[in-house]
């Protein structure tokens, strides 16, 4: 089980995630608290606070969390726990297909393709990939379909 340090650690990194994924970059505890602020309808945090969520010193109260997922467009259970829930209906409409080991996936000719592709790209490219699958990844992480 996970110790209450470990879990603030955690979430702190989920934060950080979603608030990387989000249209607005927030950068700083005072930008978070702010933005935070604007839409939690009751008692808004410091920047103290928000610096505390993003440094894994303290993880907010149920109530936040679930303005932070809204506002963030994730999954609150996935932002408190990392545990992926059923994406909203609104949301739904495509499959993916089941989840296999990394080890036992061969990858295709086209993957193949794909990959000399990206090995020829130049290194800011290629991180410029990689963020894209990353937060497809992400994404996939946050919601079960």
């Amino acid at each position: 089980m996970p110790t209450p340090i470990n879990e603030k650690l955690e979430f702190s990194l989920r934060l950080k995630q979603a608030l990387k994924r989000s249209s607005k970059k927030i950068e700083t505890p005072t930008e978070l608290a702010l933005q935070f602020n604007l839409r939690h309808q009751h008692d808004s945090i410091t920047p103290a606070a928000a610096q505390k969520w993003m440094n894994g010193l303290a993880r907010p109260t149920p109530d936040k969390i679930e303005t932070l997922a809204e506002w963030l467009n994730v999954s609150a259970q996935w932002l408190r726990y990392g545990i992926a829930e059923d994406r909203p209906a609104t949301t739904t409409g495509r499959k993916v297909s089941a989840r296999k080991s990394a080890a036992t996936i061969q990858p295709t000719d086209d993957e193949l393709k794909l990959l000399i592709k990206l090995r020829s790209l130049s290194e800011h490219r290629r991180n410029l990939v990689v963020e894209v699958l990353e937060q497809f990844s992400l994404e996939q992480e946050m919601w079960r379909d």
